[in-house]
């Protein structure tokens, strides 16, 4: 009777160590799961950074680069006044006239009021 005792013994430390494998194994499936969906997520956001961080620095250039066409047109719309602005004076004190021997920048200095060929004044 003792023997058959002991096997039944035997028997249920037997079962009881092969449950406790399972849960064991069991255990270790659910926390290799965890791990790597705390992997994938890390790795997700990790991703989505990058993506956002290069997409900042397009616009960033996209910006720039804007901002530099907007200052070479805003340029040359400034030239482009200034230098009217410039005929218009010349005209206005005639020195703009190709077939006017005094329109030669060298003679700009001169008195204009003594300019007989300049009416205007």
């Amino acid at each position: 009777m003792a023997s058959h005792q002991n096997q039944d013994l035997s028997h249920k430390a037997g079962e009881l160590t092969g449950q406790a494998q399972v849960k064991k194994d069991e255990f270790l499936n659910q926390a290799s799961n965890m791990s790597q969906s705390v992997q994938n997520k890390a790795s997700n956001a990790s991703q989505s950074v990058q993506n956002k961080a290069s997409n900042a620095s397009h616009t960033t250039q996209d910006i720039k680069d804007q901002a530099t066409n907007l200052l070479q047109q805003t340029s040359e719309q400034v030239k482009n006044m200034a230098q009217g602005a410039a005929e218009a004076v010349k005209s206005t004190l005639g020195m703009n006239n190709p077939n006017d021997p005094n329109s030669n920048p060298s003679n700009a200095n001169m008195n204009l009021s003594i300019n007989p060929s300049n009416p205007r004044i």
